[in-house]
């Protein structure tokens, strides 16, 4: 009788811990002497499910613009399936003996790595991160290190530290409830659904299923009903995530905006309290030294006051802030510190008192070694009966200057710019969030109207669309200025010219990074790159600009230092001279000084990386028309295009492959021509020849059509089937495997304004992509997860080889960008739909998308860099738009 009249508890909560759950209530409302009011106790909302709830809180009637699209879920649900990480185990017997020497060499590489130089590896084979089903929108800008908050409240995951992440949840990271009516207490409750084992003074518990959680990067709400009191509160989090925005988008912050509903007939004082433990769930939180003090800030008319929290570490100190903005009608209070430890029952009791904190003068003094220090700020405000109200906080961190694993350089972070490199940047950071949220979420709503307003688009993809992009802040990325001294090419030039030492996109825009994984821990690692650069030519096109001038300055460089490679067991230079480096180096290292830090294969064997360098030129050029950038980079190309041709066995204007895994499918090995490398190449001398015309050199034009038209004749003669290229032409008993990814070439000219017959013919391609339609996508998995790399023509995915049975989401988008391209628009979308579902609904891998899955069981890689392809497919479905109007046109065609 207790639960039903009060109707604090539907079904689905009433488990085993049920009797828990009513003895904290009963403990909060006796023992906490807390007066009842029995009409805030209805028992209409215990009555709705939680469709009916979210169905309430996304209608026009609640005002506070939670959108239609994007991903949702219930703070009660729970994935039912639960997948574990590729590990060695999963390796079919054949790949096992064919790996054993690359096992042994990478065994004793990683004991030299971890228990010698106490480093982290850069890809950890024996301790790869679990599947958390947990994670939501990271908070904070770009380049300045990233907290995610997860969806169901908790501060989950650290990037602040460039490039090493931290998988900690800090208990005490929480947001707090405060309701008083007539000057009493009547509900307070931490607003989780956690039951920790400390800070047990603390009402924990809330029930799940009264609240649910929206992204929609780089935005989401939390919308919480208050069991039993007739309140809604809807916390908003917004980030400075802005296309074109190159100032903004690099600031370290986020701002919380709660909404308040009052739907009883009496007025209620509303306070919420954030509580933000000093450090970031690593060991160092208890290094001693840290402290924290209070701060007020008041400029231009507009005040803000919090507490900042100096986290006084050897390397990479940093400073935390918790801020709100002064206003009519809002009482902002504190707690300048306090131990996170034990019941904590000082703190809560505070609050419950009289609804503020006590507001200490002065700072806190530094920690003792073994201690934590955690801080709190509360802001309230009366909301009158039926009425609304609103509180604002703004998170900020301020870490100015970094340096990497090696400590050997410093560099300056891109918002240091405008805020400083003097570490005393919190206030006016928060300042200027708090000032500034509603210009930033005017101009992200601007930047998203067009496509979800856009009917013809299903729901699922433009959900994928905004939260893939998560990787840009996410992806360890950093963004600095780039140092007086520097020089990107290390003094040296090409022969037919060379890049400016200091190239002015570079100086104006700074330097980017982000890694290829949050497991696989290398900086713009290229292969990869190639696909998701997509998300920053359209959205940040000074910063793809900035990683092609940073890339054209690595090529002339070399490094002949010898080291082993684990996967030959043979020895080569760390870096080749004219060829495009695999990637800039480990963050646990030093970038942009010591490159290739991956080690398996020598790369500069690999017969992609400088034809991706090709393609990306010309296709800068066309989205940007930069005519000083194509200036720049066409010696660099002819450079890279002069060193691919080495791999051009028999002079047939087609290079082969070298019979291992020797491209961007490290695992899967390929002999002589083959379908995908082939047709890289064969479109990187298209757009060679497109760009030897801009240049007006018609030596270099005829130069490289000479070669087009023997290697394309090549092509078709060693790989058409009849209905898609082979795999490869081993003629090895899989060389006729159907692999996802044939047509890569043809994407990049499709996407660069090109492509209608340059190399292939057109009812070649579309033959290719129904067959892989067919193939990789519907007879794999009934056609519900995506496109698998390989598949047999008889219908059975290509077991050959770790990766061969994958399916990488990251290609998979990529295969819808051709798709639509050619005008199989249901089809592209059809196939992207599979991964969307799988990933984000059916395995729980929210913001951590993965390089790769399988049919059942295993994942690859969470968190990586590929699956940002999907902004190529709304450049695909904008050309295709522009062509529909241009056909509908008087003359149109």
């Amino acid at each position: 009788g207790f639960v039903s009249s009060w109707g604090l508890f539907p079904a689905s909560c009433l488990s085993g811990t049920a009797k828990v759950q009513i003895l904290s209530v009963i403990t909060q409302y006796c023992f906490g002497n807390i007066q009842i009011y029995p009409d805030l106790l209805s028992t209409k909302w215990g009555e709705k499910s939680t469709a009916e709830l979210m169905s309430r809180y996304v209608s026009k009637e609640t005002g506070y613009g939670v959108p239609k699209d994007g991903w949702r879920i219930c703070l009660a649900h729970e994935f039912k399936e639960k997948r574990k990480p590729f590990q060695a185990k999963d390796v079919s017997l054949s790949n096992i003996l064919e790996h054993v020497g690359l096992g042994i060499r990478y065994l004793k590489w990683w004991y030299r790595k971890t228990r010698v130089e106490k480093k982290a590896p850069f890809i950890d084979m024996f301790s790869a991160q679990p599947l958390r089903q947990i994670y939501g929108v990271p908070l904070g800008g770009i380049g300045g290190g990233t907290i995610t908050r997860g969806w169901r409240g908790e501060f989950c995951r650290w990037q602040l530290n460039p490039g090493m992440y931290t998988y900690k949840t800090v208990t005490a990271n929480q947001f707090t409830v405060c309701l008083r009516r007539g000057g009493q207490t009547v509900y307070q409750q931490v607003l989780s659904v956690e039951r920790p084992p400390t800070l047990q003074g603390w009402n924990w518990g809330y029930c799940g299923e009264y609240a649910f959680y929206h992204a929609l990067y780089p935005r989401a709400w939390t919308v919480y009903h208050l069991p039993g009191q007739n309140v809604t509160l809807t916390c908003r989090q917004v980030s400075p995530v802005i296309p074109h925005d190159y100032q903004d988008s690099s600031l370290p912050v986020a701002v919380f905006v709660w909404d308040i509903e009052n739907r009883n007939d009496y007025a209620l004082d509303v306070s919420i309290m954030f509580t933000v433990v000093n450090g970031s769930g690593q060991k160092d939180d208890k290094s001693g030294g840290h402290w924290n003090e209070p701060f007020h800030l008041e400029k231009e008319g507009e005040a803000v006051s919090g507490v900042l929290l100096h986290h006084c570490t050897a390397v990479n100190p940093y400073t935390l802030c918790i801020a709100a903005r002064e206003q009519a009608d809002r009482e902002i209070s504190h707690q300048t510190a306090f131990a996170p430890k034990g019941t904590c029952s000082g703190l809560w009791s505070d609050l419950l008192t009289d609804g503020r904190l006590d507001s200490p003068t002065g700072s806190s003094p530094p920690t003792p070694k073994g201690e934590k220090v955690a801080a709190a700020l509360a802001v309230g405000c009366p909301v009158a009966a039926h009425g609304h109200g609103s509180l604002e906080f703004c998170l900020c961190w301020d870490m100015p200057t970094i340096t990497f694993g090696s400590r050997e350089r410093e560099h300056s972070r891109r918002y240091t710019r405008y805020f400083g490199t003097k570490g005393d940047a919190s206030p006016s950071l928060s300042h200027y969030a708090l000032t500034h949220y509603r210009q930033w979420e005017r101009s992200i709503d601007d930047w998203q109207r067009p496509v979800l307003q856009d009917s013809s688009l299903p729901s699922w993809y433009k959900s994928a669309l905004f939260n893939e992009l998560y990787f840009v802040a996410d992806g360890g990325t950093v963004w600095t200025e780039l140092h007086p001294d520097a020089d990107v090419s290390g003094g040296l030039r090409s022969e037919n010219g060379g890049l400016p030492a200091q190239p002015a996109v570079i100086k104006e825009y700074g330097r980017f990074a982000y890694l290829e994984g949050q497991e696989y821990r290398m900086y713009n690692t290229y292969d990869v790159h190639f696909y998701a650069s997509f998300a920053l030519i359209m959205l940040w096109p000074k910063l793809a600009l900035s990683v092609q001038y940073d890339i054209a300055g690595t090529v002339v460089r070399e490094d002949l230092t010898e080291r082993l490679n684990l996967m030959s067991g043979r020895y080569s230079p760390f870096k080749t001279k004219n060829v495009v480096p695999h990637d800039i180096g480990d963050p646990d290292d030093e970038p942009w000084l010591r490159l290739n830090a991956y080690l398996i294969h020598d790369t500069a064997d690999w017969k992609d990386l400088n034809l991706k360098f090709v393609l990306q030129v010309y296709r800068d050029f066309h989205l940007t028309q930069d005519s000083q950038y194509l200036q720049d980079m066409w010696p660099i190309c002819k450079a890279v295009m002069t060193s691919e041709m080495k791999f051009d066995l028999d002079g047939d204007g087609l290079i082969e492959n070298s019979g291992y895994a020797d491209q961007t499918y490290d695992g899967w090995t390929v002999t002589g021509p083959s379908a995908y490398c082939g047709g890289l190449w064969l479109a990187s001398l298209c757009v060679m020849c497109k760009m030897a015309k801009l240049v007006n050199s018609e030596e270099d034009y005829q130069h490289y059509r000479d070669i087009l038209d023997r290697g394309s004749a090549a092509f078709d003669k060693l790989l058409w089937n009849g209905k898609y290229y082979n795999y490869d032409s081993s003629g090895r008993n899989l060389s006729n495997s159907v692999m996802s990814d044939q047509c890569a070439g043809h994407w990049f000219l499709r996407a660069s304004g090109l492509g209608e017959g340059e190399f292939q013919a057109s009812e070649k391609i579309q033959g290719a992509l129904k067959s892989i339609f067919d193939l990789n996508v519907m007879s794999f998995a009934g056609g519900q997860m995506g496109a698998v790399n390989g598949m047999r023509p008889e219908g059975v995915p290509d077991r050959s080889s770790v990766q061969s049975d994958e399916v990488w989401i990251g290609v998979v988008y990529g295969l819808a960008a051709t798709m639509i391209h050619e005008g199989m628009r249901e089809e592209g979308l059809r196939t992207a739909e599979g991964c969307y579902r799988t990933v984000w609904e059916r395995l729980g891998m929210a913001f951590q998308t993965p390089e790769a899955y399988c049919e059942k069981g295993i994942f690859r890689s969470l968190a990586y860099m590929r699956p940002l392809s999907i902004w190529s497919m709304q450049l695909a479905l904008d050309a295709s738009q522009t062509d529909q109007t241009t056909a509908s046109q008087p003359g149109g065609t």
